[in-house]
Order: C-alpha cells, then sequence, then structure tokens
C-alpha cells in the first residue's frame, strides 16, 4: 500500500485522494495479512477512474453483511494484543472508497474491489 501511495504521488494525484486510497490500501493490506495468509494488491488507473484490488487466499468471509458492520471482527488474540481488530477494516475501506464490491466463500479467500472517481481536481 505504501509502493501504491508514493506511486500516485509521483503521478501528482490529489493528496486527498490519496489518502483515502492509502487508507483502504492498509485495511485491505492487513486483512489479507491476519486474515488470508497470501496476497496480493494492485491499482489501475482510468481516465475516469482508480480501482484498488486487494485479494487473499484465506478462509474467507462467511457473512459479508456483518463483516462490513463497525466493530464486528473475527480477529483472534494474538493480533488484537497487537492492537488489531477493532472491526474497522471493511467500514473504513467502505467510508474511503467510492464504491466497493468484496466477493468471499468460505474456505476460498476473498477478493475486494474498491473503485474511487475522479473529478476535475483529483488530477
Amino acid at each position: 500500500s505504501i509502493k501504491v501511495q508514493n506511486f500516485l504521488k509521483s503521478m501528482d494525484f490529489d493528496p486527498g485522494l490519496i489518502r483515502r486510497i492509502a487508507i483502504c490500501g492498509y485495511e485491505g493490506e492487513m486483512n489479507a495479512v491476519m486474515h488470508g495468509g497470501d496476497g496480493a494488491l494492485s491499482i489501475e488507473i482510468d481516465s475516469d477512474k482508480l480501482v484498488l484490488e486487494i485479494s487473499d487466499d484465506g478462509y474467507g468471509i462467511e457473512d459479508i453483511e456483518l463483516a462490513m458492520q463497525a466493530g464486528f471482527s473475527t480477529a483472534d488474540d494474538e493480533h488484537r494484543e497487537m492492537g488489531f481488530g477493532a472491526g474497522m477494516g471493511l467500514p473504513n475501506m467502505k467510508k474511503n472508497s467510492d464504491r466497493i464490491t468484496v466477493h468471499s466463500e468460505k474456505g476460498q479467500g476473498t477478493q475486494v474491489q474498491m473503485i474511487f472517481f475522479l473529478d476535475e481536481g483529483a488530477k
């Protein structure tokens, strides 16, 4: 997520947009690390939007609607002791993106796509 943030800075995108994307990237990255084992993060830049995608090979999200609620967490005790697991990952991603799509099945990992629409001042 830091590489994406620095890349967008080098392309002179709006700092507010970069901040929103960095928040979403960090939250998704942490979820992938804590719950997914292996994962990937990518960004696609289009003329009218940026698309951030994060996927992992974890155990999946059983109830996406529940996981989107602030405070819901499946973090284990070890991650909670490190200060994680407040249940704000997906809610923060939803709050900071213009559109979010979450696909997940138990035992099949999770794919999250976030869209950030560009306006006149975004770049």
